[in-house]
């Protein structure tokens, strides 16, 4: 639940604090922002066990996303899912995703019938809505791990990357966000961020100072892999031996 201390952060006041409502899973983080208009705090809400896959080390997820801004607290910024679908996540993510000053929320949903897909919210007349979303994967217990999201090709617009089940598929694929809307723009095999009951996803995307790269394992988890987004094509090279998560995070912190 949202407790006192972030409810006084937000400057909410008594709508936020009057809220109560089921708590989020076990260990679920939330995203928060200092500055911005619109969303600046997102978090998940009403653990369920109704989809029971468990990739991320248990079986409960959340059935619900809340989020808050000023003066809107997660009373009235809230998602309640229908039965047949969950947030299969650890955290919801905020980007500025067109670069207006105001957030939206990355978050993998899924359906228990046609897996996982990648989705945003947002804010829409006042209410929390989702705007736009990939394909579901397309059957049950199948997952995607998200990367991030950046202009990773200079072209003015943001891309959201993602592993399309990384631990079978392991392909690595990016969408652009461009009018409020997702397209899809390349994919690259043998890349993966995650193994079946880690309660973290690894890698991201970095900027050591020559433009942004994604940074992901390779399929067999022996190399730290750096990718790039470049004329609509993803290249990849080695950068490092995978000796473990702490390799991942040394390369995002380009070391």
């Amino acid at each position: 639940m949202i407790r006192a201390a972030l409810i006084a952060w937000l400057g909410l006041g008594g709508v936020a604090s009057a809220c109560d409502y089921p708590g989020p899973p076990p260990g679920a983080g939330d995203a928060h922002v200092d500055a911005g208009r619109g969303i600046l705090w997102a978090g998940f809400s009403d653990a369920t066990e109704r989809y029971r896959h468990g990739v991320l080390g248990d079986a409960v997820e959340a059935g619900g996303l809340r989020a808050a801004g000023a003066g809107l607290g997660p009373c009235d910024l809230a998602v309640l899912l229908p039965a047949n679908r969950v947030f299969e996540d650890l955290s919801p993510r905020l980007f500025d995703l067109d670069g207006d000053g105001a957030h939206e929320i990355v978050v993998v949903e899924t359906d228990v019938n046609r897996g996982a897909q990648l989705a945003v919210y947002g804010l829409r007349g006042g209410r929390l809505e989702k705007l736009a979303a990939t394909p579901h994967i397309g059957r049950p217990n199948r997952w995607l791990a998200p990367l991030g999201a950046a202009d990773l090709d200079g072209d003015g617009a943001v891309e959201i990357a993602y592993v399309d089940r990384p631990h079978l598929a392991k392909t690595l694929r990016v969408w652009r966000w461009r009018g409020g809307r997702l397209s899809h723009v390349a994919d690259l095999p043998g890349i993966t961020n995650h193994r079946i009951g880690e309660d973290f996803i690894s890698g991201g995307i970095r900027d050591c100072g020559a433009g942004p790269e994604i940074i992901g394992a390779d399929a067999a988890w022996r190399r730290v892999m750096a990718v790039r987004l470049k004329d609509g094509k993803l290249t990849a090279r080695a950068i490092a031996p995978f000796d473990g998560p702490a390799a991942l995070d040394r390369a995002l912190d380009c070391r």
